[in-house]
């Protein structure tokens, strides 16, 4: 299968809360971004969709499911005629009623949103149901977060959903087996790196950020930004959070 850069956004807004601004991008440097593309002759295509037989694909994605996609970044991406991946925390849904859970770090979209969105050919993928760190949940809480949002979106747009990103990007090997047996066929990480492929449990997808430069979005993707410090933090951090859940394990249960 063809290598194709995933392109990794959260938020596009000018004036995001401290919680989101780093992950934020403004509205006209997305717009940018997205002219950027086609200079350089890329094809964004969906996750799903066969990249063999189009120039320079590439994919865009979202996480979270902020309002502000289809406020500020649809528009953007209609004018192009871009597709583009959104992965919904089903929890933080801003009419979520009984069904909310976590701590939404900005308006989310709203149900009626995400059937509209999928209508017009997003593609919708999973986030968790709370946004939890699921490499340190237990197996019981962990399959249900994986399992009702799957369920939730499925019921509300009448059609599989098969794809999910880890929320912060963190997973772990007993979390990869737990997201095959909820029922997902692929899922997504960081990892800062080109996907030789669109297959597993460890997709890696590339950030982009408020602090992008223009030269820096090339660069991405290109395929040829580093991200070495991104890299060794994430590395490190690996040993600290599999430390975590090791001692949590051990502390007896309630």
């Amino acid at each position: 299968m063809r290598a194709v850069p995933i392109l990794m956004y959260h938020s596009v807004r000018d004036d995001p809360p401290p919680d989101t601004a780093a992950l934020s991008v403004r509205p006209g440097v997305f717009a940018d971004q997205m002219a950027l593309l086609r200079e350089r002759g890329f094809t964004p295509v969906r996750l799903s969709d066969p990249a063999a037989d189009v120039p320079r694909p590439i994919c865009i994605t979202f996480d979270d499911g902020y309002a502000d996609f289809h406020s500020e970044a649809l528009p953007v991406l209609a004018s192009f005629g871009y597709p583009a991946t959104v992965f919904v925390t089903t929890g933080w849904l801003d009419d979520a009623g009984p069904d909310a859970a976590g701590r939404p770090l900005d308006t989310m979209l709203r149900w009626g949103h995400v059937r509209e969105l999928a209508a017009e050919g997003v593609e919708i993928g999973a986030h968790s149901h709370s946004h939890p760190q699921l490499d340190q949940l237990r197996d019981g809480p962990l399959h249900d977060e994986l399992t009702r949002s799957r369920l939730l979106l499925e019921d509300r747009l009448q059609t599989p959903v098969t794809t999910m990103a880890y929320p912060y990007g963190y997973s772990s090997a007993r979390v990869r087996r737990a997201v095959a047996r909820a029922g997902y066929t692929t899922a997504y990480v960081v990892a800062n790196d080109v996907a030789a492929d669109r297959s597993g449990y460890a997709i890696p997808r590339l950030t982009v950020q408020r602090s992008t430069t223009p030269a820096a979005f090339g660069r991405i993707a290109e395929g040829s930004h580093r991200f070495h410090r991104e890299k060794i933090l994430t590395k490190g951090y690996a040993v600290v959070r599999r430390s975590r859940y090791l001692y949590r394990q051990a502390m007896p249960r309630d």
